[in-house]
């Protein structure tokens, strides 16, 4: 069964657009490193500053831990955010993915 996290936080407003780059650049790197076992989805709310990240992996190893791009996400999120993020673990029921698929720019 497949592990899942859900984070929510929101930036400042001179830190959204630079946390939205930091996103996409672990986005592209995901894409072409296609590591498998992972489903990794992140929302900006209408606000601008609001961000939700949904990943679902197999296993229990961090999906994450030889990303480079995904590092430098964290080497300065703290200086980004407005609030801290609020982090939930939960267990993956099942999922439809529809029409989304790809990174879409």
């Amino acid at each position: 069964m497949s592990r899942a996290a859900v984070v929510q936080y929101f930036t400042t407003e001179q830190g959204a657009q630079r946390n939205r780059e930091l996103v996409e650049d672990v986005l592209r790197e995901l894409t072409v490193r296609d590591p498998g076992g992972v489903e990794y989805q992140v929302l900006v709310f209408d606000d601008g500053v609001g961000f939700m990240h949904v990943v679902s992996f197999d296993g229990t190893a961090d999906p994450f831990a030889d990303c480079v791009a995904y590092g430098e996400f964290h080497r300065a999120l703290a200086e980004r955010l407005a609030t801290p993020p609020v982090v939930r673990y939960a267990t993956l029921i099942g999922s439809y993915h529809g029409r989304l698929g790809q990174v879409r720019h």
